[in-house]
């Protein structure tokens, strides 16, 4: 129960542990067609709704002022239209980002990937011209574990879904398979990162720590493989400790829904 509702009290639960909520509690419910409940906090002037299910407003391509054409509302969720070819980022595709930065809060969103899709969700991310997201931002891996083969990289999983990618393996393992809708999560607050997926926190660490730059220097982003990225991300957030968050255009179909931050400021 605890962890289940963690998150903005957004996260989708069973029908049955709605009953634990109590009488006097002021969230709305609603049944979604899957079966589930989902919880929705009203009246919380701290809560961002990024994406409705009808508009996309406020969202643009990464290092662009339009949104790339690939990524369109489908049956109230959004999905990016894969090209088939890999990290792709043509034909209308790319990564997006919400026009606003953010510093400590905690987002929330359902995902579900294709067979053999990856994607990913980044946060305190900053536009560099000519280099990709990535390059500044902490990823939330999204991906089909069984059939993609970055799930069989890394190291003892950390490129696996929910994962801290390519750092940090998200524990325990409890991404649902490609298809169904995973309920996910990202909290920051003063430097301390959880990630959530399907109601557990499954990855937590601290940035500009000592142990998050030997993090750093352990993984594709070390000072020696890629200076740049190495300097951005010891210092991610920048001075400011805020940056937009994003998903990642993989080149593979992927679908967003119910994604919502709450403001820890």
């Amino acid at each position: 129960m605890k962890t289940t509702l963690r998150i903005l009290g957004v996260a989708t639960v069973s029908v049955a542990m709605v009953a634990c909520l109590g009488k006097g509690n002021k969230a709305a419910t609603a049944e979604a067609q899957d079966g589930t409940v989902e919880v929705a906090a009203q009246d919380d002037e701290n809560i961002i709704v990024l994406f409705d299910g009808s508009s996309l407003d406020g969202w643009r391509g990464y290092n662009r002022t339009d949104l790339p054409a690939r990524w369109v509302i489908e049956d109230g969720a959004l999905k990016f239209n894969g090209s088939g070819g890999g990290e792709a980022q043509e034909n209308d595709g790319g990564d997006i980002i919400y026009d606003r930065k953010f510093g400590n809060f905690e987002l929330t969103f359902e995902w579900k990937i294709s067979k053999g899709g990856n994607s990913g969700v980044f946060f305190y991310a900053q536009e560099v011209p000519g280099e990709p997201i990535y390059i500044s931002a902490p990823e939330y891996q999204i991906l089909d574990n069984e059939n993609h083969p970055d799930a069989k990289m890394g190291i003892q999983g950390n490129r696996q879904a929910g994962s801290l990618y390519d750092m940090i393996a998200a524990v325990p393992q409890n991404a649902k398979p490609y298809g169904e809708w995973n309920t996910g999560g990202i909290t920051v607050y003063k430097g301390t990162v959880a990630h959530w997926m399907n109601g557990e926190n499954v990855v937590e660490y601290h940035l500009w720590t000592p142990q998050w730059i030997q993090m750093i220097d352990d993984s594709k982003f070390s000072k020696d493989k890629w200076p740049l990225a190495y300097e951005l991300l010891t210092n991610v957030g920048g001075d400011d400790r805020e940056g937009y968050i994003g998903f990642q255009d993989h080149g593979d179909d992927v679908w967003f829904r119910n994604i919502k931050v709450k403001l820890l400021d």
